[in-house]
């Protein structure tokens, strides 16, 4: 694996807390390859959901450069990250994140619109059929369980083809069956797709399954 896919050097995030600024990731120096399964590790407080912020551009950092698939990202204003984001990342969350007022199939196809895809509602289906929710397109979330609203999540995430997919604590609201189920589904689509994949787990199973593991502790890489 040559093609580096994600690239962070002495990536620092220093947000202001309460009583003052609080220094979360210090000094991040780190390669993610083209098709590398990542797994972020490490104790609660330690930054790896930030770090993987900072790799989607949901975080910008306040020092030091990220670049993904070959753009500086720290370089990019709202907008112009919002477009590149766009079609070339997929970010899954561990609360969902669906929109209540659409059915699973409109929570998939809306970024699929966003992107101009004409065939927007045909891909969400596939999507959606290949995680299992063939019967549940026209069911809103409230009317779903939680292993199938993360379903839809994983399906919108996949739908627009990303080069880079992003997964954090994907399994950690569900029980173990759904998680399980989950895990399997998450991989199964990024060899589908091809894509890149760095996911935060606290679950030794999921990061064992990962091609390489990056252990953080107090904002640092650890190991």
């Amino acid at each position: 694996m040559t093609d580096t896919v994600l690239a962070l050097e002495d990536a620092r995030l220093t947000l202001q807390g309460n009583a003052g600024p609080v220094e979360i990731l210090k000094g991040i120096s780190l390669e993610v390859h083209a098709a590398e399964t990542v797994g972020l590790v490490g104790p609660s407080g330690s930054g790896k959901s930030s770090l993987l912020m900072l790799m989607g551009g949901l975080e910008r950092a306040t020092a030091g450069r990220v670049m993904a698939l070959g753009q500086d990202m720290t370089a990019l204003d709202e907008d112009a990250l919002a477009r590149f984001r766009r079609g070339r990342m997929g970010v899954v969350f561990q609360s969902f994140h669906l929109i209540p007022t659409m059915t699973a199939l409109e929570n998939v196809a809306v970024p699929l619109e966003l992107m101009g895809a004409e065939d927007a509602f045909a891909r969400a289906e596939a999507e959606l059929r290949a995680v299992g929710l063939a019967s549940r397109m026209d069911h809103y979330p409230s009317q779903m369980s939680g292993g199938e609203q993360q379903r839809v999540a994983l399906a919108r995430a996949a739908a627009p083809r990303p080069a880079l997919l992003l997964a954090d604590e994907p399994t950690g609201n569900l029980d173990g069956v759904n998680g399980a189920a989950i895990m399997e589904l998450l991989f199964g689509l990024r060899n589908r797709h091809g894509a890149t994949l760095v996911l935060v787990t606290h679950a030794a199973e999921l990061a064992a399954r990962c091609d390489r593991v990056v252990q953080l502790a107090d904002g640092r890489v650890a190991a």
